[in-house]
């Protein structure tokens, strides 16, 4: 497969040793907050906050730029399998997100497996979200200006606290976004559905086995895996959801299960769009926003929020929207 150089050389930066995860997950959450650190405070606020529920209290991280009013709000999971990062790793994504988007973010730093298992993080993702949308004071947000976004292991938690958001009806957000998402419950090469795993499951910055690796962790017994909050795939009523924006990236393992959940979304009747950015591995949204493949994805997130056509109609169900 061709693949940009300079994409390659930049997301080499973002990738991690290849350790044994069950092993030395703690020394790799270690790499990635040092690697991700944000050094450089831009100009921006934040303050941190906490939520408290369950006997123990979720911190997040809220980020609003100066120099303009916010026109909504976003609500932040971040990635690492469930295992890794957290809001310091994700400093630099979510500052320029309130940037860009003229949001202000709400990072949420949800406890993680081993330590946590299921369903620990889509619990403290959904209190977050909770109590954001049941009090809108404390952030001066109406609920219709909420949207919650995450990506890969925080694109499934997005997806989860939304089913969970319609399952509960104590809120509904009214917009997802979905960055190439883990959505199912199987990644190995042998007897997963999707071809985008046997296709992109080795070479690139996320591996088939990596992915198995971080289910296994995340998971506390094998009926978890059976759980729509676990892998929303598996959900069976798909109706009364978010509208939705899912982005996935060509040479990514989880491509085509994050297209997947957006088609049965729409086959269910909500409102969705679905864009492949290509020649773009896993991880790229953690990128510096001056990259050719984050300002794409910026182009569809902004009118998007904003109650835009981020892309054309599909001319055909089964494909992305729009593949750059």
């Amino acid at each position: 497969m061709a693949i940009n150089k300079a994409m390659r050389a930049a997301l080499k930066a973002l990738s991690y040793p290849d350790l044994d995860i069950k092993k030395n997950y703690k020394l790799e959450r270690q790499v990635i907050n040092i690697a991700k650190h944000h050094y450089f405070k831009p100009f921006y606020q934040t303050w941190d906050h906490e939520v408290s529920v369950g006997g123990h209290s979720i911190p997040v991280r809220i980020f609003q730029p100066k120099g303009f009013e916010p026109v909504g709000l976003l609500v932040f999971f971040h990635g690492g399998g469930w295992v890794t990062g957290n809001i310091d790793s994700y400093d630099k994504v979510c500052t320029n997100m309130a940037r860009i988007t003229r949001h202000i973010v709400v990072s949420v730093d949800y406890r993680l497996a081993p330590e946590y298992p299921f369903p620990a993080a889509p619990e403290d993702c959904y209190a977050v979200t909770r109590e954001i949308f049941m009090d809108t004071a404390l952030l001066g947000i109406e609920q219709d200006r909420i949207t919650l976004i995450g990506d890969s292991a925080g694109g499934n938690l997005a997806a989860a606290v939304s089913l969970m958001a319609r399952d509960r009806g104590e809120f509904l957000p009214r917009r997802q976004i979905l960055i190439y998402p883990a959505a199912y419950n199987d990644h190995h090469p042998e007897s997963s559905p999707f071809d985008s795993i046997r296709e992109n499951g080795t070479d690139f910055l996320l591996t088939s086995k990596r992915i198995c690796d971080y289910m296994d962790l995340y998971c506390s017994s094998p009926e978890d895996r059976t759980n729509p909050y676990f892998a929303p795939l598996l959900e069976t009523d798909f109706s009364h959801q978010p509208d939705t924006l899912v982005i996935t990236a060509e040479y990514d393992p989880l491509r085509d299960e994050g297209e997947e959940y957006g088609r049965k979304l729409r086959q269910a009747g909500n409102k969705v769009f679905i864009h492949r950015v290509s020649d773009a591995l896993h991880g790229f949204f953690s990128l510096p926003p001056h990259f050719i493949h984050v300002r794409h994805s910026y182009e569809w997130i902004i009118p998007f929020l904003t109650g835009g056509v981020p892309g054309t109609s599909p001319q055909e169900p089964e494909q992305p929207d729009s593949q750059e």
